[in-house]
């Protein structure tokens, strides 16, 4: 289930993000989208910890996920799950932290019959009046017994450093970590956006190195450098290929899940989206930059300029630049803006840029609507009047065999003749070629011979009447 085959971590999504879907619901979306797990916040809103049912109900939930295939990781952080009038209280650092403790503890009751990757937990706030030594030796005490029931019951928690918090960085949770004894099935979450929204040393590749066997739990989401706002992949600050390639270096196998709690009600096109995103970043024959740009370009065509123009920077002049500027004309098939843009990438493009953008095109022929179509024959035919081979013989690809009419479509094939430039990029030339086309070959033939010139070999793909329409 990994976007890439060789990396082991599953992808998954939060249920924190499906608050407007029952839990059957959500699942059902997240399994059609491809994910092969879930982070399952426990909350009112799809498992409540404290109903006179919640040991029916997980026993019912591991049958479902057995049946699904799915693995889960168990999600302590609804905000007002346990006081309604005050956000994440109480914390672990707090007078009274009875309720997060008993949480926790059924956490991790639950995780152990559904078989859970892992119970995912904070510290908590400091409370007014509560000094910073104080707080860290609250968290200390609160944490062993917690520790050593899910030792007994076969489970891991996680600390998740979170923005706001006693513990916001990796170095403080190893730190609490230690005061606990550094207990083999105590370990870290790591949100990806988090580390670049807290001072968190060389950011989220920082974090997760810092982190290295015990990261336990990872949630995925962008976030803009200094604030805490999650946000889908690429519309933030975060370094998404480097970030990725950190996970995969530490040979993390557990569950990645996108955290997405304030897009609830896009949840379904959320899931898809991310999902997709993860698997960019997984593809292996492509460079870092390459997998990041088309996320950023997918999720705001209008930057697809700015990455054109950094294409050559970032992963060499040539066929490199080339391969990374045509996978973002691909990008751009999805979105409604892609026409435009992939228009303006022509227009404004040198001969380099240009190429790019047809052999994109022709790699979205499928591309739906009238604005692609139309859009696509306008670079085609503009192309078509060049007398750059290498620009026609990318505009006769799989967009012109789809959409271009009859005569503009011969015409193409024919100036490639002309130019001496191989037939073999014209895209579906043997079940398009046709009488007409076989005739206008032989009046070139007739042409040629006539001048005592030689007759191309690819006009034989033309000429031949044997296969003609």
């Amino acid at each position: 289930m990994s976007p890439n085959p060789a990396s082991a971590w599953v992808p998954a999504y939060g249920t924190n993000g499906f608050t407007e879907h029952t839990l059957s619901d959500a699942l059902d979306v997240m399994q059609a989208a491809g994910y092969g797990a879930v982070g399952l916040t426990l909350g009112p809103a799809h498992f409540d910890p404290f109903a006179e049912s919640w040991r029916e109900d997980a026993l019912a939930l591991a049958d479902d996920l057995s049946r699904r295939g799915f693995r889960i990781a168990i999600e302590t952080g609804a905000p007002y799950l346990l006081d309604p009038f005050v956000p994440f209280s109480p914390s672990f650092a707090s007078d009274d932290a009875t309720p997060r403790t008993a949480l926790v503890e059924r956490a991790i009751e639950i995780a152990e019959i559904v078989g859970a990757d892992c119970v995912s937990t904070w510290s908590g706030a400091l409370p007014d009046g509560v000094s910073e030594e104080e707080g860290w030796r609250r968290l200390a005490e609160r944490m062993r017994p917690l520790v050593e029931k899910a030792r007994e019951a076969g489970v891991r928690i996680a600390i998740e450093p979170e923005p706001g918090m006693i513990v916001e960085t990796v170095a403080q949770v190893l730190r609490w970590r230690e005061l606990v004894g550094d207990p083999a099935n105590l370990g870290v979450t790591i949100d990806i956006g988090h580390a670049i929204a807290v001072d968190e040393p060389g950011g989220a590749v920082g974090a997760i190195r810092a982190a290295g066997e015990l990261l336990f739990n990872v949630h995925v989401d962008d976030m803009p450098q200094g604030r805490h706002e999650h946000l889908p992949l690429g519309e933030g600050d975060l370094d998404l290929a480097a970030t990725f390639a950190a996970i995969d270096e530490t040979g993390f196998s557990g569950i990645a899940a996108v955290e997405l709690p304030r897009h609830t009600g896009e949840a379904p096109q959320r899931a898809r989206e991310s999902l997709a995103a993860m698997r960019r970043l997984g593809e292996t024959d492509q460079e870092p930059w390459t997998a990041a740009a088309r996320i950023e370009v997918a999720a705001d065509p209008s930057v697809a300029a700015d990455r054109f123009a950094d294409a050559v920077r970032a992963v060499g002049r040539g066929e490199p630049a080339r391969r990374a500027r045509a996978a973002l004309v691909r990008e751009l098939a999805e979105h409604p803006g892609g026409p435009a843009a992939a228009l303006e990438l022509y227009r404004h493009g040198d001969a380099d840029e240009r190429l790019a953008v047809l052999q994109g095109l022709s790699d979205a022929a499928d591309a739906g609507g009238v604005a692609w179509r139309g859009a696509g024959l306008e670079i085609v035919t503009d192309a078509l009047r060049t007398n750059d081979p290498r620009l026609v013989g990318a505009a006769m690809g799989a967009f012109a065999l789809r959409h271009l009419g009859d005569a503009a479509w011969r015409q193409g094939v024919l100036k490639l003749v002309f130019m001496e430039a191989p037939l073999a990029q014209v895209a579906g030339l043997a079940e398009r070629r046709d009488a007409e086309l076989a005739a206008m070959a032989e009046r070139f033939a007739a042409e040629r011979r006539a001048a005592g010139r030689a007759i191309p070999d690819d006009l034989a793909l033309i000429g031949a009447a044997e296969g003609a329409k």
